[in-house]
């Protein structure tokens, strides 16, 4: 590699054969060439980062680690269960990545540029005392641990930047307000988990950068809402749940994992930042545009009293809704891939 950056044995080497085809007449500025491209090779070098994620096996955070794998960063997994997450990111695929169990957190937090964090249960399912109190611990003890971890690492080796999911449940439900991210938080339960999830965060270092991302309900076809309402449309059993009234504020996964990257990277993110579209829609809008993706019809709404018998209060996630603009990402100057939800869903099911 010396041998390569050298621009004297370079440009020397170069010049005996240049001589032997090149006229003496001729300039030729090879040193300051080479010098450029050694000067290329040192700044990617100085760009790559060594990112830390928790929930990185889950829907958001596979779709991160592909992407921080395409641009060569080193990836340190933070999972409690290493099993499953080698399973998802064999070494084969994923050379060079660090999967770590919870006793091991400690020594991958340490020496990162920065931590991405996602933990979290999913919060679509029957709500029992029981789920709603791990649907609130699962966030803010991992997001705890992880602010304790870069809080309590050496200052030359403490992370710079730590970018933690959050949820658009801060501002509560509406079918009539609109929300940004100036707008007070609501005052249901998934409100009250969010502002405790994002409180937690903002307890990192003062040098520490802190991001935010308030995210919406995520579009992909390996994960999330979709992956649960595209069998149902298959079948011609597909339709709005509820009224089809309620808010959808959603995004497209690829949207979603382009923001948080560039929350990594830019200095500019800081504070909250709004994980959705710029064009939100009612629900049956979204069942309409579905359908006519999949050539089927959206048709059989779910009744509310069907959908609070199977998920009870947990209900509330699909019944309920808000609209929120991303208003924070645009004055960054995001570039939104998917800003309406008709191209997001054929991108998806192409």
């Amino acid at each position: 590699m010396e041998l390569l950056c050298s621009t004297t044995s370079l440009s020397s080497s170069f010049a005996l054969s240049s001589a032997l085809f090149v006229p003496p007449s001729i300039s030729v500025p090879v040193t300051r060439r080479f010098m450029v491209l050694c000067s290329s090779e040192k700044s990617q070098k100085e760009n790559q980062m060594t990112v830390s994620v928790t929930g990185a096996t889950g829907f958001i955070g596979r779709k991160l680690v592909q992407r921080l794998r395409t641009d060569n960063h080193s990836i340190r997994v933070l999972t409690r269960s290493k099993s499953k997450a080698e399973q998802i990111f064999p070494a084969k695929d994923f050379p060079g990545i660090v999967i770590a169990e919870e006793s091991e957190w400690k020594n991958c937090v340490q020496g990162s540029t920065a931590v991405v964090n996602l933990a979290g249960l999913p919060i679509s399912t029957r709500w029992s005392p029981e789920v709603k109190k791990e649907i609130k611990d699962s966030r803010i003890r991992v997001t705890s641990k992880v602010v304790d971890l870069i809080n309590n690492s050496p200052a030359d080796a403490r992370p710079t930047v730590l970018v933690s999911a959050t949820a658009v449940g801060y501002y509560g439900t509406s079918e009539t307000g609109v929300f940004d991210e100036n707008s007070p938080s609501g005052k249901d339960y998934l409100a009250e988990v969010c502002r405790e999830w994002e409180g937690t965060a903002l307890k990192a270092n003062k040098d520490v950068r802190v991001a935010l991302i308030r995210i919406g309900v995520v579009l992909g076809k390996d994960g999330g809402a979709l992956a649960m309402m595209i069998p149902f449309f298959q079948m011609f059993a597909g339709g709005p749940l509820g009224s089809g009234q309620q808010w959808f504020s959603w995004i497209h996964v690829d949207d979603l994992v382009n923001l948080i990257y560039e929350a990594l990277t830019n200095p500019s993110y800081k504070g909250v930042i709004n994980g959705t579209a710029p064009n939100p829609v009612r629900l049956g809008e979204m069942c309409q545009q579905l359908g006519s993706v999949l050539s089927r019809p959206s048709w059989l709404p779910v009744p509310d009293f069907a959908l609070k018998a199977l998920l009870g209060e947990g209900a509330t996630v699909v019944l309920e809704g808000q609209k929120v603009l991303p208003v924070r990402a645009k004055e960054l100057g995001f570039e939104f891939k998917y800003k309406y939800v008709k191209d997001a869903l054929r991108a998806i099911m192409q």
